[in-house]
């Protein structure tokens, strides 16, 4: 901005005031959380009524759902999920509505379990890409491996720093990945990212990448972006065993209701498999003979998905709308327009995105914690906020960006008056 400091000095008078306004008369938004909205919810309701028949509880002609069994899944389930996550149907495994939970199992098998359990080590070390997913680095925290960020760009992880990490320490044990529309950023993972990550040389022989694919199927646009399938690129550089992939429904039919799959080489999954049937004789099969009744094969997902993108593309295109507005010109934030997805990344300023979320936070909107998007919850930059728009009302969500663009003005003027002349 070409200010100078009387002209920011008065600029910030006039925020001050309106800000004061917002003090007096609260607001009682919430957006941290990516979250459906309830007519998204309502999409699916009709799932709940399908199973009336009596064929309806059989599974490959001869398996009764209604009963014990399948610790792997029904077939019909797995043979769905195997096509969305491109794997054969036995290198496929469904689990209950959280993904996270199946995420938990391979680190906590990987971990205590096995011929060479992870705790043995003197210390484990995952790579984390930041700003990243906060729940997979607060599993990891939570295990006692030790976080070290990597830098993301336009294509993903930063590869040469990934490489050089791997290939010299036997400690680092793997690295977290979501590749399709990554959280909270929404940037694909190009193809030679893939297929380094497939291919690179790790020190430790055991290296894993937790492939978390939460929004593979969630575009906003008629322009599907999707990562290169890394199992396929693993097996061919001899390294099936590496990657682990996931997805779930939880934002595709009920979060509280879906269904979840794990997908993995052969030998992968039965060593997860034999976890497992400590712990379980088998997931709900119900469930998951309705998600296959109702969204079919991928074509029927594709057609249920584009009802969502409906609901949610005129709120993501309110905020990139509310940006351009307020800051085109003005180098005090930078934004995503992610073309699927369910988040907006904002880069404000060094040091103003902790004061910004305060600021919200006092006159009632409530989003991410600054600095919540990396390891430890601690980002150097304090430049990092996660929007996460599809909860809430398009009324309410502009309220809500009139709001967040008034702080970030404010707060990123008055801490760097200091520099104007």
């Amino acid at each position: 901005m070409e200010l100078t400091r009387e002209t920011a000095t008065e600029r910030i008078a006039l925020l001050e005031k309106e800000y004061q306004q917002y003090l007096e008369k609260p607001m009682n938004l919430t957006i941290t959380r990516g979250v459906p909205s309830k007519e998204q919810l309502a999409l699916s309701e009709s799932m709940l009524g399908l199973l009336n028949q009596p064929e309806d509880f059989i599974s490959n002609g001869t398996i009764d759902i209604r009963n014990y069994g399948e610790l792997t899944g029904i077939y019909e389930a797995k043979k769905l999920f195997s096509e969305l996550l491109g794997a054969e149907i036995e290198e496929t495994l469904i689990g209950g509505n959280s993904s996270l939970s199946l995420m938990y199992l391979v680190l906590a098998t990987k971990f205590f379990m096995g011929e060479h359990p992870w705790k043995a080590e003197k210390k484990v070390k995952f790579l984390c890409p930041s700003p990243g997913y906060d729940r997979h680095f607060s599993m990891t925290e939570h295990l006692g491996i030790e976080m070290i960020p990597i830098e993301m760009d336009e294509n993903g992880p930063d590869m040469d720093e990934v490489e050089r990490l791997s290939a010299n320490d036997s400690a680092v044990k793997g690295i977290w990945c979501v590749p399709t529309y990554s959280n909270p950023t929404g940037i694909t993972y190009s193809d030679e990212v893939v297929d380094r990550l497939a291919k690179m040389t790790t020190k430790a022989p055991d290296f894993a990448i937790l492939w978390d694919n939460a929004y593979l199927v969630h575009h906003l646009t008629d322009v599907h972006k999707t990562a290169k399938n890394i199992l396929t690129v693993c097996k061919r550089a001899g390294n099936a065993n590496r990657v682990w992939m996931f997805c779930s429904t939880s934002k595709i039919t009920f979060p509280g209701a879906g269904v979840s799959a794990l997908a993995a080489s052969k030998e992968n999954i039965a060593l997860i498999a034999n976890e497992l049937s400590y712990q379980t004789i088998g997931y709900d099969k119900l469930n998951q003979m309705r998600h296959v009744k109702f969204l079919q094969d991928p074509d029927q997902v594709a057609v249920h998905m584009a009802k969502h993108a409906a609901i949610l593309k005129p709120k993501f295109d309110l905020i990139k709308e509310k940006l351009h507005e307020r800051f085109d010109g003005k180098a005090l934030v930078e934004w995503t327009e992610p073309a699927g997805g369910y988040f907006v990344h904002l880069t404000t300023l060094e040091g103003c995105a902790t004061k910004i979320v305060e600021a919200l936070d006092k006159i009632g909107v409530k989003v991410t914690t600054a600095g919540a998007t990396y390891p430890y919850g601690k980002n150097p930059k304090d430049n990092s906020i996660r929007l996460a728009p599809t909860s809430v009302a398009l009324p309410d969500l502009s309220q809500a960006m009139d709001a967040i663009g008034l702080c970030i003005e404010l707060i990123s003027l008055k801490k760097n008056i200091y520099k104007l002349n």
